[in-house]
């Protein structure tokens, strides 16, 4: 097998789309998450499926932006730049969700409780030190990231413009629901999950309408 640019940018097409879908499927019944769920097998099972979105997710956006590099321009390498810090940061707040908060649970239950509901956007009563404004600068690259790129995808021209607006809209609805309940907060995945999903088509579908080079 060859792998060439047009390979590399089909399978960060796949990434993109793969994590979408998986952003959307595991917060359907999602169960809320406090100390007695944060040790179950089913939540270990969904941070775990959290933790490969995200690196799918990376690996999709780099594509995303490197398939159109000349046309993202300035607005596009922030975007993405912003974007990818917050998938990087999720990686590593759902890492310590996933793994570290339930080895705790049992010796340091209000701490745990704390984490979860200011990862909830609650108010968390005691101290979690450094983490509560990991969580805030998360959220804000999460929302300003999506933004910026999805505005440098759509001026771009090139992959479906609906989802590029989609993306960029979606950190929109994600600030209103963030501000709501945990059920209509889990609701936030759907739009940046639909939008990750219909560009990594569109990204697989224009770099296959390329030919790729004969070799000899």
């Amino acid at each position: 097998m060859i792998i060439t640019a047009n390979t590399l940018t089909r399978a960060a097409g796949v990434a993109a789309a793969a994590a979408g879908a998986i952003f959307i499927g595991v917060q359907i019944g999602h169960p809320h998450l406090d100390v007695t769920t944060i040790v179950t097998t089913e939540v270990a099972v969904r941070n775990t499926l959290k933790l490969v979105m995200a690196s799918l997710a990376l690996a999709g956006i780099t594509g995303l932006y490197l398939s159109q590099i000349r046309r993202n321009g300035l607005l596009g390498l922030i975007g993405y730049v912003v974007l990818g810090a917050a998938y990087l940061s999720i990686l590593s707040t759902t890492f310590v969700t996933g793994y570290v908060l339930p080895s705790i649970a049992g010796t340091n239950p209000g701490y745990v409780r704390d984490v979860l509901e200011a990862a909830s956007n609650g108010s968390p009563v005691g101290d979690i030190g450094s983490f509560g404004m990991v969580l805030k600068v998360q959220g804000f690259a999460y929302l300003a990231g999506g933004l910026v790129f999805g505005i440098a995808l759509y001026r771009a021209h090139v992959l479906a413009r609906w989802a590029t607006v989609l993306l960029a809209a979606g950190g929109l609805v994600s600030a209103a629901l963030s501000v709501m309940p945990d059920a209509f907060y889990r609701l936030l995945a759907f739009p940046n999950g639909i939008a990750l999903i219909a560009l990594g088509y569109s990204l697989w579908r224009t770099t296959t309408a390329v030919r790729e080079p004969v070799t000899v």
